[in-house]
């Protein structure tokens, strides 16, 4: 073989080992981070359809537009595909909207599908939409198949961009989370870096590009939100010890979606008086749609027109309630079920399906509303009388659970109503075993995964939020219509018909259809447990002299009660058993609670975790996620370094600047070389591997490099392998090194001259 086809081949490997990174091909590693991006895209659908149900057939469409791209991607042209892409993306609504039972289509048309998506660009989240796994499927098969085509075909960029703009959306919904978003970015920026790297090498700095690129989106991922208002939050919160939240600003002042968290305080603070003709819960929302994680209410809200809103199913009687706020409400609390409003706010109140009532805008101080309630009325007797022949949408969208939901749920529902013949008796049956079987607390650590199943068999302690939504879940395993509602408890009484209700009133409890009645509330929360909660939170914040706890109605009645011998303010009771002459607003009003009501949300203790205070010795490690955070930092700034060739700048001042004579002229002929080849280094190119000092010099000199410099050479090769230099040579070699610094560095030239 010639020396000359030997040069080729080792140029050839030489150009593919740039257009690697690692030993692989770096088309290969852009086509793998764009599967991933895409992957995140699709992960959202897939939670989509685990929650809302059709996850099996999620399954089957999603693989079968991959492969579809697979298989036609090396033989359809471009053009064709996108044929293929549109087709499939009417056809998908198409095919299933079709195949909706009539009770859906009823609510169903393509108008609507058309609206419900076009409502997700204005941040609507996915699981609000009625019929959210038709959607799913009928949006999955067209962007998948269009982005993994492109990246068969080696259109990296434009798939990249497919399925950025597939996962894009679900930012702005805020059904994609952080990390996943995180994932998601980063993956499409490998994706254009490797890209790059395939088609230009690494020579030019591409992997060092990709490096800082990526570093920055883990960064500004990891450390701020997404965009202004959407569902995005940052992967690690901002600096400082993190305020508990309370259960009301969990629960009430959640509008559309709530997330169960972990441990929450109680806020002592006069939210609102009530004069209302009977005591009741005051009911802001209720729930429909299980997470796992938490709730979400569907479908759309209409403004209520002032005329007579739906009556419950069975007998009911009027209460008619008068809210005057103390601080600006985002709720319009009400006893269920509101049939009309009336006051300040009633032209800007909306009417969610669901039945409830909320503001279009925050209710101010000075302003005030009425509502009035048509309460259902009932008996345990006419409750176990109803049948189970509910209504399509109420077995839609009461009795609905997630595909992951747990065999061992459903088998311990079962074990709970095994003796239950009614869906009332399964109610109760239910209700009493949860207040039975678990602790009341409100510091708690969030479990991972389904919050119901780790409240059965993982926990042993929980706050309203837990007891109701595992009541929820296990009614729903049952076959029971049931729904998650937050609001408030009836609160302290100040006279006749009048109410203060404070922050730490606020409450999540259950409610179950009944056919011919509606829906009946239940309380799985132990009320007495609860109400220690709340007397004590409110008594240290008036030992505290913290304002706002109090009226003077409220702060007189203290003030006497404390002049007592016995402090008690109230005995808490159990709710008794509905009779002919009871109704479901039927409530003991005592220290603002009423019997069986849930727990309320937003009342812990306001010392939270003393034991975890400062002062040890041992300082707390970061969290992992910030130590991958801190990490990728530190990448990212190594090679945004490396990129600006800081390095080779400070040996360059180091090194290259000035030399000293020594008494060893080899050495000094050595150092003075090193120093002229990083001065041609930046006007020309660095040395090949392989390639001697005479071969480099006179490479060199075809562009500029003179004959002094050339000399240079001779002598270095005679200090490094022959009998040695003389001092003479040494300078000389020292004063070619000097000039061509001098040369580089105008202004140095003219002070040395």
């Amino acid at each position: 073989m010639s020396t000359e086809s030997v040069r080729r081949g080792s140029a050839a490997a030489d150009t593919d080992a740039r257009h690697t990174v690692a030993g692989v091909p770096a088309n290969l590693l852009a086509m793998a981070a764009t599967l991933v991006l895409l992957g995140a895209f699709l992960s959202v659908l897939y939670d989509v359809t685990d929650i809302v149900g059709r996850r099996d057939q999620f399954l089957l469409v999603a693989g079968g537009a991959l492969v579809l791209a697979t298989l036609v991607g090396v033989t359809l042209r471009p053009r064709v595909a996108l044929v293929l892409t549109v087709a499939l993306l009417g056809g998908g609504f198409a095919a299933y909207f079709f195949s909706l039972p009539t009770s859906q289509l009823a609510l169903l048309s393509p108008e609507r599908l058309l609206s419900d998506s076009v409502a997700l660009l204005s941040g609507l989240s996915a699981l609000r939409l009625l019929s959210a796994d038709v959607w799913a499927l009928a949006v999955t098969p067209a962007p998948t198949f269009l982005a993994w085509y492109l990246a068969v075909r080696g259109r990296i960029a434009p798939a990249v961009a497919v399925a950025g703009v597939g996962l894009g959306l679900f930012v702005l919904t805020g059904d994609a989370d952080g990390p996943l978003t995180l994932v998601g970015v980063g993956a499409g920026m490998a994706a254009i870096g490797f890209d790059s790297i395939g088609r230009f090498g690494r020579d030019g700095g591409q992997l060092d590009v990709l490096t800082v690129v990526l570093a920055t989106m883990v960064v500004l991922s990891a450390t701020v939100t997404v965009l202004p208002g959407a569902g995005g939050s940052p992967i690690i919160p901002s600096s400082g010890v993190a305020e508990q939240p309370t259960v009301e600003a969990s629960l009430v002042s959640a509008t559309d979606r709530i997330s169960i968290v972990g441990s929450i305080s109680l806020s002592p603070e006069v939210r609102f008086e009530i004069e209302s003709t009977s005591p009741s819960y005051w009911q802001t929302a209720s729930f429909d749609r299980y997470t796992g994680s938490g709730w979400v209410r569907t479908g759309d809200e209409d403004p209520y027109t002032g005329g007579r809103l739906a009556e419950p199913e069975g007998p009911a009687r009027v209460v008619r309630q008068t809210v005057t706020p103390a601080t600006p409400l985002d709720a319009m609390p009400s006893a269920w079920r509101p049939v009309a409003v009336s006051g300040d706010v009633a032209n800007e109140t909306l009417v969610t399906q669901q039945g409830n009532i909320r503001p279009s805008r925050t209710i101010e101080t000075g302003e005030n509303f009425t509502v009035v309630s048509a309460v259902p009325q009932y008996t345990p007797a006419s409750l176990r009388r109803t049948g189970t022949d509910y209504p399509a949408d109420v077995r839609e969208r009461y009795l609905a659970l997630p595909d992951s939901t747990s065999d061992r749920v459903r088998e311990r529902a079962a074990e709970i109503t095994a003796d239950a013949e009614t869906p009332y008796d399964k109610a109760v049956a239910i209700e009493n075993w949860l207040e039975a079987n678990k602790e009341y607390s409100l510091q708690v650590s969030r479990p991972e995964g389904d919050i119901a199943e780790s409240f059965l068999f993982e926990m042993d302690a929980g706050y309203c939020t837990y007891y109701a939504s595992t009541m929820v879940v296990l009614l729903r395993s049952e076959g029971v219509p049931a729904r998650f509602v937050t609001g408030y408890t009836t609160g302290e009484p100040v006279g006749d018909d009048r109410y203060v209700v404070r922050g730490l009133d606020s409450h999540a409890w259950v409610e179950v259809y009944f056919e011919d009645t509606g829906w009946v509330r239940f309380d799985p929360t132990p009320a007495g447990p609860r109400q220690e909660a709340e007397s004590s939170t409110l008594a240290d914040a008036r030992d505290d002299g913290q304002g706002g706890v109090d009226t003077n109605e409220t702060a007189d009645a203290a003030a006497a009660a404390a002049n007592e011998t016995e402090t008690p303010s109230s005995t808490a009771e159990e709710e008794p058993e509905p009779n002919e002459t009871q109704t479901e607003t039927n409530v003991t009003p005592q220290t603002g609670l009423g019997p069986g009501i849930a727990e309320r949300l937003g009342n812990a203790p306001s010392a939270v975790n003393e034991s975890t205070g400062g002062g040890g010795l041992v300082p707390e490690l970061p969290s992992r996620e910030t130590l991958f955070v801190g990490l990728a930092a530190v990448v990212g700034v190594a090679a945004g370094v490396r990129r600006t060739k800081l390095p080779a700048q400070l040996r360059w001042a180091t090194v290259a600047f000035y030399q000293r004579p020594t008494d060893d002229p080899r050495h000094d002929v050595r150092r003075a070389y090193d120093r002229l080849e990083l001065v041609l280094e930046r006007e020309y190119r660095p040395r090949r591997p392989g390639e001697t000092v005479r071969h480099y010099l006179d490479a060199l000199s075809r562009v500029g490099v003179d004959e002094r410099t050339r000399r240079v050479a001779g002598i270095y090769e005679r200090a490094q392998y022959g009998h040695g230099v003389t001092r003479a040579d040494a300078d000389e070699v020292m004063a070619v090194a000097d000039r061509a610094v001098r040369s580089r560095l105008p202004v140095v030239r003219r002070w040395s001259d």
